[in-house]
This record gives C-alpha cells, sequence and structure tokens, in this order.
C-alpha cells in the first residue's frame, strides 16, 4: 500500500511544494505507520517531516479518501490548542511539516501513566475547536446532525466489510444506530476529534507530552468519541477523566468503540494482514467488540 520514495522521489516532491531541492542535506524513512509513507528530512539546516500518501487506486476503506487533506486541515484547526506540527506545504498526496521533538508515548513502557492527566487536559483544549459546517469526515461530506454522519459512517464500513468478504457477528447492524438516533442528536455542536490517538501517535520528551500526530483519521463530531483510542482495549482511567474534566457517556463510547472495532477487523483484508500475528488481533479485537455489543442490548 504504501508509496516508497528514493532520493530523487523526495527531490521532486520538495520541487512541487516550491522549496529548492539543493537543501536537502539528509533523510530517512520512519517505518512505524502502516498507511502512507513518513520521512524525516534535514532541509536548509530545518527538521521536517514529509508523508506520502499511497496509490489512490490500491484498495482501501471507504472513508479513506482525501486522508492527507484531512490530516492538513486538523493541523490548522488545531494549532493553537493542542502540540502539533505546523504545515509547511501540502498537497493532495503530500504533507510537509514542521518535525517535532520526542519519542511515542508507546515507547514510554511503564511511564505511560504519568502523563495520563495532562493528556486529558490537553484533548480538552483540543475539543474547544468547533466546525461551523456540519458534522462527519470531510472527505466524504459534511452533514448537517451527528446521528446523520455517524450512521453513514456505520454504513460506509458495513458496506466494505461486505465487499472485501469480512463476517461479522449478526448483531452488527446499522440497527445499533437507528436505535440511538435521540442520544445521538444530543450532540448539537461539531468538535474537532482527532480519532487516532492511541499510544503511538503520541510524542512525549523531558517528562511532557510535546505532540500529537497522525491527525489524517480527524472528524468533526462527538468529542466522547475520542476516548476509544485513548482508552483502546482498556478501561476509562480516573487520571484521564481529572485531566478532561468531565466524565463520559459509556453508551455513546460503546457505539464508538464498536465502529473502531469493526474498521480495525475489516481493514486487515485491503492491506494483506495474515500470519498468527494477526491472527492473535482478530482475536483480540473480536473479544472486546462482543464486550461492546454486550453494552448495547
Amino acid at each position: 500500500m504504501k508509496r516508497a520514495l528514493d532520493r530523487a522521489g523526495i527531490v521532486a516532491v520538495l520541487d512541487r511544494a516550491g522549496i529548492a531541492p539543493g537543501g536537502l542535506t539528509a533523510y530517512e524513512e520512519l517505518t512505524e505507520g502502516t498507511y502512507n509513507s513518513v520521512y524525516r528530512l534535514t532541509v536548509d539546516a530545518q527538521e521536517l517531516v514529509l508523508k506520502y500518501a499511497p496509490d489512490p487506486s490500491g484498495p482501501g476503506l471507504t472513508h479513506e479518501q482525501g486522508l492527507i487533506e484531512t490530516e492538513t486541515a486538523f493541523y490548522r484547526a488545531a494549532r493553537g490548542k493542542a502540540p502539533v506540527p505546523e504545515v509547511v506545504r501540502a498537497g493532495d498526496d503530500f504533507l510537509l511539516m514542521t518535525a517535532l521533538p520526542g519519542t511515542t508515548l508507546q515507547s514510554a513502557g511503564e511511564e505511560r501513566t504519568r502523563y495520563r492527566r495532562e493528556l486529558g487536559a490537553i484533548v480538552r483544549r483540543l475539543h474547544e475547536v468547533t466546525g461551523s459546517d456540519g458534522f462527519g469526515y470531510p472527505q466524504r461530506g459534511l452533514v448537517p446532525s451527528w446521528s446523520a454522519a455517524f450512521l453513514g459512517m456505520m454504513d460506509d464500513v458495513l458496506a466494505d466489510a461486505a465487499r472485501f468478504g469480512v463476517a461479522l457477528p449478526d448483531e452488527v447492524s446499522r440497527r445499533l444506530v437507528l436505535d440511538r438516533i435521540d442520544l445521538l442528536d444530543g450532540v448539537r455542536t461539531p468538535r474537532l476529534v482527532h480519532f487516532d490517538l492511541w499510544d503511538g501517535n503520541i510524542l512525549v520528551a523531558g517528562g511532557r507530552i510535546t505532540g500529537l500526530i497522525d491527525g489524517e483519521r480527524a472528524f468533526w463530531g462527538d468529542p466522547v468519541a475520542e476516548f476509544v483510542s485513548l482508552t483502546l482495549f482498556s478501561a476509562v482511567d480516573d487520571e484521564l477523566v481529572a485531566g478532561y474534566g468531565s466524565d463520559v457517556d459509556r453508551e455513546r463510547l460503546a457505539l464508538y468503540r464498536v465502529y473502531l472495532y469493526l474498521i480495525m477487523l475489516v481493514e486487515g483484508t485491503p492491506r494483506g494482514y495474515e500470519g498468527p500475528e494477526r491472527d492473535g488481533t482478530v482475536k483480540l479485537i473480536e473479544r472486546h467488540l462482543a464486550q461492546e455489543l454486550a453494552i448495547l442490548r
């Protein structure tokens, strides 16, 4: 799925971005991601990160359209509210941004818990960013209500499951959303939601959180949805809630967890994930999916 770039390819992107390629003195690929190709560059003594989109003709999920543009918009909207990169240049298939200091929270080991309260406070400030054009994924078109947006999101992933031949539990259907229209319509204001804030997308250095990265999955919607990746496969913890400043509606959280688990189950097929590690991941997802479906019965 990734499109690798050699030095000539990076130079070509810099040229498209209007940056003199002669200033490129070093580059290295950052291999942690599974979707885009990512490179750390030194250009005119400035540390930058280049993200390059996969081939748009390749297989992918319905919502995986224009993700580079979504990430660009996320950083611009979040700037000043959360520690995010500054966009230097962007196109429809590339994003050039400033490099942030730090390593991922995922690599912090047992020290990860010390950041939970600060993380909650940062996310609270992020959710102060509101939209005026509607709800949903920007690249899929915004709609006036959150219930309509989320029903469309669920419909897309269910259609993707059918298209890629991924079997889902019988309980999984759009009825999960239709039965909760009133609950979802209680969300009146579109708020900026990153939706992929697991520990691998949070940077830390010097005992502080220094960055939120990979905002390509962002949408305008219910801030409760943020807690899905913030508490991936775990309970909502007191320190995170204390930093955030308010508790989380558990029924809406269960619904959004189901949505993410469906994405995680379906995306493995077009991405070609297989083998024992994938089998173990699928079993983990299915176990947690069953727990959330039980809450929604």
